[in-house]
């Protein structure tokens, strides 16, 4: 016989692993962006991109830590941001699947562009924010889809016959 204090550990359980599945769907995002830019990032290098630019009248360089940075930190504060409080309201998927990919790509024009890298370098690290697109649709999508399951709160309600507030309207 099932006791409701059974049902209950088994409802705990479902939402950690739900939580545990969101951790994951970030880091996996994350890292798999990463990879990709980095080796975007080496394909620029081969076919001849020096990666440097003028700043402040001082000559810097983009370089593998530099595009790891800029591909991590924000795609890590914007995807755990979306995990954590699609928790509490639905349109936050939806809102980042416009806000991310808008960004990923805004940024080419307000950072790419305007710098003085040569043409290579230039087209490498464009590829690098536009490969963030797709890699940010499929991570939120993925969050969306766990999001959207079947709420472990109407098994907590449901034993011997009684029907949870969420069911009584589908009679």
């Amino acid at each position: 016989m099932t006791t409701s204090h059974d049902v209950n550990d088994r409802a705990r359980d479902r939402q950690a692993r739900r939580r545990y599945r969101r951790t994951i769907i970030v880091t996996a995002t994350v890292t798999a962006a990463l990879a990709i830019n980095l080796v975007i990032h080496a394909l620029g290098r081969a076919a001849g991109g020096t990666f440097r630019f003028t700043a402040s009248g001082q000559v810097a360089e983009v370089d593998a830590l530099t595009v790891a940075g800029f591909t991590v930190l924000p795609l890590l504060l914007g995807m755990t941001a979306a995990a954590v409080l699609s928790r509490r309201w639905r349109w936050v998927v939806p809102a980042a699947l416009v806000i991310g990919p808008l960004l990923a790509l805004g940024t080419i024009v307000v950072m790419t562009v305007p710098a003085d890298f040569d043409a290579t370098s230039k087209l490498t690290l464009a590829l690098c924010h536009v490969a963030l697109v797709p890699i940010t649709i499929v991570g939120l999508l993925t969050i969306r889809r766990l999001s959207h399951q079947p709420s472990d709160a109407g098994a907590l309600s449901v034993r011997e016959g009684s029907q949870s507030p969420r069911s009584q309207g589908d009679n």
